[in-house]
């Protein structure tokens, strides 16, 4: 008989292979209209805990499968299960970082305010923000490095502060699930670093992630699984399994707009930028914190 002294120590990380089911899409197929399918067949699992790199060259459908998770645009075909509920039902437990954000940054609104954004949905229409929802504004700031930025006007931050404000607004809602498009454009190392971190502490709190990244050092740093894209599912699995030379070039064959930077890939940089990027731009904190 096993006591509880002969138990295995637990390290307070999730034992992934027995966690739920977060994200399961079966044949799943997104189109914006009737006639033109977006992205086709994407056959995949992940579970709580679990993080997901979407990578793939411009217009492959990376910010196309964030919108089908929240409902935004419809499963044409196939199905698709988020925290086990159709998406536009599951999506109040879905925070989300959009790669921009529409706000005006002349609109006179502060940093407090953007992020208190991200408790409407749970406030419904008639309430107003409680305590609990100040408590966890400030907490979300604190945990992205911004509590003192607080009351400042939100169009004065820097592009990275911003970036991190908008990463506040996504994670204030504590959800079950995080999408983030593009979370690391314009952050120096230090803030990358930070953010990784951060990462790192939601997935050990059950919360599932997902990113749409060009970095593959991002995805290799931040994620379990990563699912190539290009127009449809190119490959799906764990990171080891499907950041391979031949994998890529399946997904990058005929993206001639990023023929180099997947050829920067191959040199032994460890990640791909945007075509045309030509410098360390992202890690000298020349756009931003």
């Amino acid at each position: 008989m096993t006591t509880a002294d002969d138990a295995a120590p637990t390290t307070g990380l999730i034992e992934l292979g027995a966690a739920p089911v977060h994200l399961s899409a079966e044949r799943a197929s997104f189109a914006y209209d009737s006639r033109h399918i977006a992205l086709a067949e994407v056959n995949l699992e992940l579970h709580e805990g679990e993080a997901l790199a979407l990578i793939g060259p411009n217009g492959a459908g990376k910010s196309t499968f964030l919108k089908g998770v929240l409902g935004l645009i419809p499963t044409v075909s196939g199905s698709l299960s988020v925290l086990g509920q159709p998406p536009r039902k599951a999506s109040r437990r879905i925070g989300y970082m959009p790669q921009s954000d529409d706000i005006d940054p002349e609109f006179p609104v502060t940093l407090r305010q953007v992020v208190m954004m991200g408790r409407y949905r749970s406030l419904g229409p008639l309430r107003w923000p409680g305590s609990g929802d100040r408590r966890a504004v400030n907490e979300a700031l604190e945990r992205v490095g911004l509590a003192e930025q607080a009351g400042k006007h939100f169009g004065s931050l820097s592009g990275g502060q911003q970036q991190r404000g908008m990463l506040a607004r996504a994670i204030v809602s504590e959800p079950s699930m995080l999408l983030l498009d593009e979370p690391f454009n314009g952050l120096d190392r230090s803030n990358r670093e930070a953010l990784l971190e951060l990462l790192g502490e939601l997935r050990a709190s059950g919360t599932s992630i997902i990113v749409s990244t060009h970095d593959f050092e991002i995805a290799t740093a931040a994620c379990t699984h990563v699912l190539l894209l290009n127009r449809c599912q190119i490959e799906f699995g764990t990171v080891d399994s499907v950041l391979t030379s031949e994998a890529l070039a399946e997904t990058f064959d005929h993206a001639t707009a990023d023929d180099e930077a997947h050829g920067h890939y191959n040199t032994g940089h460890g990640h791909y930028h945007e075509t045309g990027f030509r410098g360390t731009e992202l890690e000298g904190g020349a756009r931003g914190e």
